[in-house]
């Protein structure tokens, strides 16, 4: 590594993730970039409004969108080790809406499957958000969703593999 992507990888390995796996090192290929990219996820994966089931179903749908094998797999562990329920996270991986749906899960659902589907949201998914976690809350949402693309990017045009032993979560749509 040079010694800018050394500086990089410190400032990720020295964060609350504790390692550089996933899309890291191939991110680390444009220091400055990685340098950016893993300081806007350490606010949303760490410091969120959001909580974290809630975050993590944003991931989740985020990677879904994207078919990021290795995206959904990490995230469909840390989302049922935050209490987001097996039916959900499976649901998700089908690409099914899931039912059910606590009524903040439909919210964030609803605001994060617009999004990418309309590439918009509707007034109902605005206002939503909007009186369940505030105006901060749509941006944390959008930053969630905005951030794992960046990932779920790297990671498939890096092809980045699952662990060994470990089937593919997302069959094609």
């Amino acid at each position: 590594m040079t010694s800018r992507q050394r500086e990089a990888h410190q400032g990720i390995v020295s964060g609350p993730r504790k390692g550089a796996v996933g899309p890291f090192n191939a991110l680390l290929r444009s220091p400055d970039v990685a340098d950016r990219v893993q300081r806007v996820g350490e606010y949303v994966r760490f410091q969120t409004t959001i909580p974290a089931p809630l975050n993590e179903l944003a991931i989740l749908i985020t990677g879904r969108f994207w078919s990021a094998q290795f995206e959904f797999w990490a995230h469909s562990r840390l989302a049922r080790t935050a209490g987001l329920p097996d039916a959900v996270i499976d649901a998700l991986a089908e690409g099914r809406r899931p039912s059910p749906m606590s009524d903040d899960e439909r919210i964030v659902y609803d605001f994060c499957t617009e999004m990418f589907r309309d590439r918009a949201v509707s007034d109902a998914a605005f206002k939503a958000v909007v009186d369940r976690f505030g105006e901060q809350g749509v941006i944390d949402l959008i930053a969630a969703c905005g951030y794992y693309s960046i990932v779920s990017m790297v990671l498939n045009v890096d092809r980045y593999p699952l662990p060994a032993g470990e089937q593919p979560p997302l069959k094609a749509l």
